[in-house]
């Protein structure tokens, strides 16, 4: 069993492993910082490398979510912190868990602390923990991409979608299964998306935000060896 501290630390760990800067110079030869945005997320790799490359640090980013706090976080210690009040223990050890691995994939201590902006990897951690109302929330984002080919737009999307999603099940539809910290942390990891997004805000706005034009590798960035 681990203390809470072991597992944020290991969570933290986790989320700081650089998909998207892993992807770029195994399949491509180049870091994924130097291109595009100069962000180290999914949304830029799939602008610069093609759907194959962002298609596969999306999962890289999901499954640390996921590793956090679906595997690492039930490692927990026999008895857990008290003070949490009406909200359930071992809950919220899990979101702990996912949110520590989303502070290490925007501030990864393997790159620099300079990483991507959070949603995948928020998104993994939802779907550990609820599962039904994150696939809903999924195919929001997927609907509002292909609709507009803004990716910002489909990640403010989601992150509006989830939070609303919880309370209409738990207090629309009396749902038990939810423990109301999963909406309180779901707020949370909202504002955090919206302040993360917040230049893209303003370009959309301006009406001159980037647009995912085709899904294939931006010019001149071939692959060694398609996936």
């Amino acid at each position: 069993m681990l203390s809470v501290a072991v597992i944020l630390m290991l969570s933290y760990l986790v989320g700081s492993i650089p998909g998207s800067i892993v992807v770029g110079k195994l399949l491509h030869g180049i870091d994924i910082r130097e291109h595009g945005s100069g962000n180290a997320g999914a949304t830029n790799t799939f602008r610069v490398l093609g759907w194959k490359s962002g298609t596969l640090a999306t999962i890289v980013d999901l499954g640390k979510g996921i590793l956090a706090a679906g595997v690492i976080a039930t490692l927990r210690v026999d008895v857990l912190p008290s003070g949490f009040g009406f909200w359930d223990a071992a809950t919220v050890v899990c979101l702990m868990a996912g949110a520590a691995a989303v502070v290490g994939h925007m501030y990864p201590i393997w790159a620099g602390f300079k990483g991507g902006k959070g949603v995948n990897t928020t998104a993994g951690m939802l779907l550990a923990l609820t599962p039904a109302t994150m696939l809903l929330t999924m195919g929001i984002f997927l609907l509002v991409l292909f609709l507009s080919r803004y990716v910002s737009l489909a990640s403010l999307s989601a992150a509006v979608t989830f939070p609303s999603a919880i309370a209409i099940s738990k207090y629309l539809l009396h749902s038990d299964a939810l423990d109301a910290s999963i909406l309180f942390f779901a707020l949370a990891l909202a504002t955090g998306i919206f302040l993360a997004h917040a230049s893209n805000i303003r370009r959309l706005l301006d009406g001159n935000e980037n647009r995912i034009r085709t899904f294939r590798p931006a010019r001149g960035m071939k692959g060694r060896g398609e996936l």
